[in-house]
């Protein structure tokens, strides 16, 4: 088959970039058959694409990456050029891999969209606060499902969601899940790199770390209330996220005054964009991470932290207590539940010793190539399905 990839979000620094670039690299490495296509809106950086597939670029004038759903900047223009790109009839199979950059498209070609969750459809007014922009989300989404011959989705959560909130029949909503990328292990002997020490962490230094970004439903106002409470003094917090170019609805601000506000500016580390390296060692070091989310899709930063041997705290909104069994406290998010779940993992070596054995060996479950298979039996399963009718 020959499969385009609509490759909009692949600038995104977030999950749904980080997704489609491990993604696009496993299916390569598993894949003997079928020719990949990436179709962008935006000449992506050189260097940036793996070989072995092949580019195209529709031109537009404004990033998907950077046209967030939650501002509503993308333009018609930029959206028809990439339908065109798209609708181009050699293609057998066009993969979404996002509703969030989704376009209409022409033509025979099997559609396969992504919804990765339906935070935006359950928390709106975080998430999409725009009442303009919102009504362009719920079109878009519908025109979506209107289009595809099949929803992919990343976890049993994110399907049952989907299911209850769009009531799709089952059996054209498909599971191919995620993974953490190969930087993210348990080292041996983590030593503090250059920039970590530059965030104010010393050799021995306790804290608390969340890794993610700065909407209002990741709650961190919750955490930040929470961490407010640990009776340690000396136990740092650092927040990682590229806050200063978030595309999606930030609520930066409100968190950086409520950390003034609590007292805690010397306690509390906006750490900004961490690369992988670095952030591998941070989750090495760290006494826990918490991920606070009102919801989340598959929760990637919690995985990747399992897969370093740290202790998580996480929602309980996800489906994160399946994907890492043993590996952390997984609480209601709010500020009472996140205040005890701290007061015990931070108050207990044993635990988190336990707890991140625990989330090596179930993150170890959780491979990108695995996912890509489960990806490739979905595309035949669909086509064929489709080329019976």
């Amino acid at each position: 088959m020959k499969i385009a990839v609509e490759a909009a979000c692949w600038l995104n620094g977030r999950g749904y970039g980080r997704h489609l670039r491990s993604l696009l690299r496993a299916l390569l490495q598993e894949d003997r058959c079928n020719q990949y296509t990436l179709c962008f809106d935006y000449q992506p950086e050189p260097g940036t694409v793996p070989d072995g597939c092949e580019v195209r670029v529709a031109g537009a004038k404004v990033p998907a990456a950077i046209a967030a759903s939650a501002s509503g900047r993308r333009s018609l223009g930029d959206m028809c050029r990439l339908s065109r790109l798209l609708s181009d009839p050699q293609f057998d199979l066009i993969l979404f891999p996002t509703v969030y950059s989704f376009v209409p498209v022409t033509g025979r070609a099997t559609r396969l969209v992504m919804i990765h969750d339906v935070i935006a459809e359950t928390f709106p007014q975080l998430t999409v606060p725009s009442p303009t922009a919102r009504l362009f989300w719920n079109l878009k989404v519908a025109w979506a499902r209107r289009q595809a011959d099949a929803i992919v989705t990343v976890s049993e959560y994110s399907k049952r969601g989907i299911l209850d909130r769009f009531h799709v029949p089952e059996d054209r909503v498909f599971l191919a899940g995620e993974a953490g990328d190969a930087a993210f292990r348990r080292l041996d002997m983590p030593e503090l790199t250059p920039l970590l020490a530059s965030l104010g962490l010393s050799k021995g230094q306790r804290f608390v770390v969340y890794v993610g970004g700065f909407s209002p439903h990741k709650n961190l106002d919750a955490l930040v209330q929470a961490f407010a409470r640990v009776q340690d003094e000396n136990v740092r917090l650092i927040l990682v996220g590229d806050y200063q170019r978030e595309v999606f609805h930030s609520y930066y601000s409100t968190v950086r005054t409520l950390v003034d506000s609590k007292g805690l500016a010397n306690r509390v580390t906006f750490a900004g964009f961490v690369p992988d390296e670095d952030l591998a060692v941070l989750l090495n070091l760290a006494d826990v991470l918490v991920l606070p989310s009102l919801m989340e899709g598959f929760g990637l930063p919690a995985v990747e932290a399992a897969a370093c041997g740290c202790p998580v705290i996480a929602t309980t909104a996800s489906p994160l207590p399946q994907l890492l069994p043993g590996a952390g406290l997984f609480v209601e998010p709010n500020e009472a539940e996140l205040t005890r779940a701290l007061s015990t993992v931070l108050g207990s070596a044993e635990m988190r010793q336990r707890m991140g054995a625990a989330g090596v060996e179930a993150a170890g479950r959780l491979t990108w190539a695995a996912a890509a298979r489960q990806m490739l039996a979905i595309f035949e399963t669909v086509q064929s399905r489709k080329n019976r009718v």
